[in-house]
């Protein structure tokens, strides 16, 4: 029998015993988005509960249904074209960086300066609305860019992001609770790494939240309050009990086009942050045996994400990294579907304003760290071993970023800034802010170009190497590495160092004894690295 006669009578298994285990793994991890999404909305920019609960959320959970609901039926797909049962679906939800980005760079500014949550949020349906374009634009851009880029960099700068953004954050609450957080990594890394199971097949995130609600719930009775939650917060939540669903919100969109100006500096940006993102996230399922089409997903991406904009979501849709920890658990297509259908509960009968009150948001916190384990690791196991420094270098730009962030932070609720402190001040105590301003601006783009280099260099491939840098260059010229908005001669000095390195590069190509070792192999070139004396 020919495989296409195979193929086209196979059925795809829907539901296997390993999507419990991503069901509850991955629908943790959207409920740990939810629930910061609506303390963002709730206690950062006051906004009222019956927009939150009654416009907002219902959209957003509307959005989140369409793409879960997409991508198991792609998963679907490849799984009857290739035969297999092992297919698993991308991971998809609220892109938890744009959460931030729109929330204190786009929704926060307008509602302090107009004292009206409504302007805000309607700022905010602007900024995605232009953003869901940019998306189906480029995901037909996005495949000849993948085609050309070596996988140390898209990976090693998802890498980046995952050790910092994702990573630190639960680690760091983890610490601050650790007889949560601490117990509930421990239930979660016996089962998921060292292949513990646990009695009656239970999934062990559900046995880690499990251990952490026992733990909060018992340290009430002693006194001692662990993850803060209470019997009044539980009460108060009811009040938000209630069956919402989305309304269109077309009137508020255009209303918000008022402040074009100012969104589009932020948005063109992020479009590309998206593009590229998605794409890292692509490169990492294939890595993982499960290769999607990149113009789909991106085309998905940004279709899904102008639907929930236009019934009042303000925060756009994004494919996760992390599918290599979803698929290692076991999840295969209906994990993510599931998701769909348990979003749609919870944001239209309130029941996320339950959640938040019951589940100490530390026992959530172990998934996500081991999810940025997961990642981080894939990018140095499905790479050539002589790309290992390139990956390094990748995440230099994403460790500058989060630094800064967090001194910025800082600084902020000091009631100061960098500026105002003074560089040479910082500079004595050896926080260089100016360098980790210029080296974490643009850190997806930044990290992905500086990989491409270096591994280009260590293939040496330096005709490929020259482009790279040549790309960097424009680039950081018009401010989308190594700036803080776009524009023109944004970082001139530094577009002008990255073009004179592209031409170092090209000039190499021509080097005679160059010549016959341009074909050396990845692992060779390792071979034969000189350490630094």
């Amino acid at each position: 029998m020919s495989t296409s006669t195979t193929t086209s009578d196979f059925r795809p298994i829907l539901w296997q015993p390993g999507d419990w285990n991503a069901f509850f793994g991955f629908g943790t991890n959207i409920l740990v988005n939810m629930l910061v999404l609506t303390g963002l909305l709730r206690f950062v920019l006051k906004m009222p509960d019956e927009l939150v609960f009654g416009r907002i959320l219902p959209a957003m959970g509307l959005m989140m249904c369409l793409s879960t609901f997409y991508y198991a039926y792609l998963a679907y797909r490849l799984a009857k074209r290739t035969g297999r049962n092992d297919v698993c679906a991308l991971p998809s939800g609220i892109s938890v960086p744009h959460m931030f980005i729109v929330t204190f760079v786009i929704m926060l500014p307008i509602t302090l300066k107009t004292h009206d949550p409504i302007q805000g949020w309607e700022a905010g349906l602007v900024w995605v609305f232009f953003q869901s374009f940019i998306l189906m634009i480029g995901g037909f851009v996005a495949p000849y860019i993948r085609k050309i880029t070596p996988r140390a960099a898209l990976l090693g700068t998802l890498a980046g992001v995952s050790i910092t953004f994702i990573s630190m954050r639960p680690a760091l609450e983890m610490y601050q609770t650790p007889v949560i957080g601490l117990t509930c990594f421990a239930i979660i890394l016996v089962s998921w790494l060292g292949g513990f199971k646990y009695p009656k097949g239970i999934p062990a995130g559900l046995v880690a939240i499990a251990a952490g609600m026992l733990i909060a719930w018992g340290s009430n009775l002693v006194g001692l309050n662990y993850g803060g939650l209470s019997v009044k917060g539980v009460g108060d939540a009811f009040t938000n009990f209630g069956f919402h669903i989305p309304l269109p919100a077309f009137n508020h969109v255009f209303s918000g086009f008022q402040y074009l100006g100012v969104i589009l500096v932020t948005a063109v940006p992020f479009g590309i942050y998206d593009l590229v993102e998605a794409m890292d996230n692509v490169e990492s399922a294939e890595a993982g045996g499960d290769p999607y089409p990149t113009t789909r997903v991106l085309t998905a991406d940004g279709v899904v994400s102008l639907i929930g904009c236009l019934m009042g979501n303000p925060y756009i849709n994004a494919v996760y990294i992390g599918h290599p920890g979803w698929k290692g658990m076991g999840g295969r297509i209906g994990y993510s579907a599931a998701v769909g259908i348990m979003v749609i509960v919870l944001s239209w009968f309130g029941i996320i304003s339950l959640m938040l009150a019951i589940v100490p948001v530390v026992a959530i916190s172990p998934i996500l760290l081991y999810i940025g384990m997961l990642i981080g690791a894939q990018a140095f196991q499905t790479t050539p071993k002589a790309h290992a420094p390139a990956i390094v270098l990748a995440l230099t730009p994403h460790v500058a970023a989060w630094a800064k962030t967090m001194m910025d932070g800082a600084l902020s609720v000091a009631g100061t800034g960098a500026v105002a402190l003074g560089f040479d001040k910082l500079g004595n105590v050896g926080v260089l802010y100016p360098g980790l301003q210029t080296m974490g601006g643009g850190s997806i783009l930044t990290g992905l170009i500086l990989a491409a280099v270096g591994a280009s260099v260590i293939d040496q491939k330096f005709r490929t190497a020259s482009a790279f840098a040549l790309a960097g260059a424009v680039l950081t010229f018009f401010g989308f590495m190594h700036g803080e908005a776009v524009g023109i001669a944004v970082s001139p000095t530094l577009a002008i160092a990255y073009a004179i390195v592209a031409a170092f590069f090209y000039a190499l190509t021509y080097y005679p004894a160059l010549a016959p070792a341009l074909t050396t192999t990845s692992d060779e070139a390792l071979a034969h690295a000189t350490p630094a004396e």
